[in-house]
């Protein structure tokens, strides 16, 4: 081999292995998907259906599927953010009146409609359903990254875990995640003056009637 082709060959080695040590250090970053302060990491809802069949009978709902529609309630610890149906083929009233009575207990109302469950519900029985649903961040927390070393510009693979699964955490109804919430444009405020302006008319209402009484005799 002549000296000018041995120099050629010793330039391109090391040139090669330049390149070669800037692409694994490069790969060390490994953070040029996300270049963005757009988190990966986004809150997922999941939807559940839970079904407790009742029978039901002419008056609606006997004294003793009311005890246990209301049991079913508390192993569910039925809550915000929970939705109650009703799925009755005869469409009776008065079944829907005795459910729509337990649930009011808990401070819940019955929704209008039915999700489709599995199973055919006879004549004689009516379904309740309870649709729950839960917020999570998959993927979180995420500690692939070993290095402070970034050469891509880019953010952590964990950015946007802390943040966004505090909220999926703390929000009372996680289908507000997915869309708002709707209503007749009432405020959290406007709803409690109500219950608290009932409150106050049954108490003034029972203080006439007391005092009344009481100068009646």
């Amino acid at each position: 081999m002549s000296k000018s082709s041995r120099n050629s060959v010793m330039t391109k080695v090391p040139a090669a292995l330049a390149l070669s040590l800037g692409l694994a250090l490069a790969g060390c970053g490994g953070m040029a998907a996300n270049r963005t302060v757009e988190s990966v990491h986004q809150p997922v809802v999941d939807k559940t259906n839970y079904v407790l069949d009742v029978t039901t009978g002419p008056g609606g709902l006997s004294l003793p599927e009311q005890r246990r529609l209301a049991g079913w309630f508390d192993a569910m610890k039925l809550r915000y953010g929970d939705k109650v149906f009703i799925d009755d083929p005869l469409a009776s009233g008065a079944t829907r009146a005795a459910v729509e009575a337990v649930a009011a207990r808990y401070g819940m109302l019955l929704s209008d409609g039915a999700p489709v469950t599995q199973g055919y519900v006879n004549a004689g029985t009516a379904r309740v359903v309870v649709v729950r649903t839960s917020a999570s961040v998959p993927g979180c927390p995420d500690w692939r990254d070993n290095s402070d070393t970034n050469f891509a510009n880019a953010t952590s693979h964990g950015y946007g875990c802390s943040i966004n699964g505090n909220l999926a955490a703390m929000v009372a109804d996680p289908s507000h995640l997915v869309h708002g919430a709707t209503g007749s444009g009432e405020t959290v405020v406007m709803s409690s003056n109500k219950a608290i302006d009932a409150y106050r008319e049954h108490a003034a209402k029972a203080g006439e009637a007391k005092a009344g009484s009481t100068g009646g005799n």
